[in-house]
């Protein structure tokens, strides 16, 4: 007799997520009945003695990752965290029926699921001020300066597609909604620092190329019809900001780096960087305005976006939770 078709469950097409936790043996219980009272979770083993630093027993699951803020919720409570660790990792497959019920039982959709504390982690390691970051921004600025130079909108794009500074927004959003000042402000301070060296190596590259005569005097002053928006904000400018925002902050909380990609193409914070930063060299007053209120626009309305986006995804999963009768669990550690 042929098997019955089954379902494939590929990691993150069905959402279901490998959590592996060293536990204080004289918690063991307690955390693996935390696991069997949540639907979302299965194939729970225990593998007692198994950790050695720290010491404990190791317990793994699948969980769904629609529950996966509620079992770290009931798995912190216990001190888990402190005594031993917690770690969630991606199921690139998954042959399990009991996995895909607990997928179908835990509350609302994978894909509207949103980890806090996976998107905590992500957003603070990636507002750290580094060399690779400076170097990125500074090689985009670089190349949104010479495609305002030229008026080149394929070099527009591909300054901002290299642009980094999106991690940064989406950290000050975070910090924001969930009042972490020290998290907004160190992001605030890096993007700022980030920009000044940016501008300041693209000038200097552009007063070079100036004295060399690579760059003539009135190449700015010529009409420029691919690339004038970059310093000319208007309502258009800041419209887009707000759903380039919203757009990138849905695409870190699901996971969808491809639609991240169109968020960097959206918003001209690199390309006024650019513009900035070469009508300084050429002394056009009238550009570095432009660019200057068009860089503020991009990045309010980015913000405002973020923000916003991140406190409906909040108030729409509480309440998918209260109606099968759960709490919702949220970030917990404090910034």
């Amino acid at each position: 007799m042929p098997f019955p078709p089954r379902r494939v469950a590929y990691g993150t097409m069905w959402n279901v997520l490998h959590l592996r936790a060293i536990v204080p043996s004289g918690r063991t219980e307690q955390a693996c009945q935390a696991l069997a009272e949540n639907p979302g979770a299965a194939n729970v083993v225990v593998i007692p003695g198994a950790a050695r630093s720290p010491k404990g027993d190791l317990v793994t699951a699948d969980v769904a990752r629609e529950a996966v803020n509620e079992i770290i919720k009931s798995l912190q409570d216990l001190g888990i965290e402190r005594d031993g660790a917690i770690t969630l990792e991606q199921i690139d497959l998954s042959l399990s029926d009991a996995s895909d019920l607990a997928e179908e039982l835990a509350p609302g959709h994978g894909d509207d699921a949103v980890v806090w504390e996976e998107l905590q982690h992500n957003v603070t390691e990636n507002s750290r001020l580094t060399w690779s970051f400076l170097v990125f921004l500074a090689l985009a600025t670089q190349l949104a300066g010479i495609a305002a130079l030229t008026d080149s909108p394929i070099l527009v794009i591909g300054a901002m597609v290299l642009g980094p500074e999106f991690a940064l927004v989406a950290a000050m959003c975070y910090g924001l909604t969930f009042w972490k000042p020290g998290l907004v402000v160190m992001a605030t301070r890096n993007l700022a620092v980030g920009f000044v060296v940016a501008i300041v190596v693209t000038y200097v590259c552009a007063e070079v190329s100036y004295a060399i005569g690579v760059i003539q005097e009135g190449m700015l002053d010529k009409p420029r019809p691919m690339t004038a928006f970059i310093y000319s904000p208007d309502r258009w400018s800041f419209i887009v900001a707000l759903l380039a925002g919203a757009a990138g902050v849905l695409s870190l909380t699901a996971a969808k780096s491809s639609a991240l990609v169109g968020v960097f193409i959206s918003v001209t914070t690199v390309p006024a960087a650019g513009n900035l930063a070469v009508a300084l060299a050429l002394r056009h007053l009238d550009e570095i305005r432009g660019s200057l209120l068009q860089l503020g626009v991009n990045i309010l309305g980015m913000l405002i976006a973020g923000v916003v986006t991140l406190l409906v995804q909040r108030a729409v999963w509480r309440a998918v939770l209260r109606r099968r009768g759960r709490v919702a669990a949220g970030p917990t550690t404090s910034g």
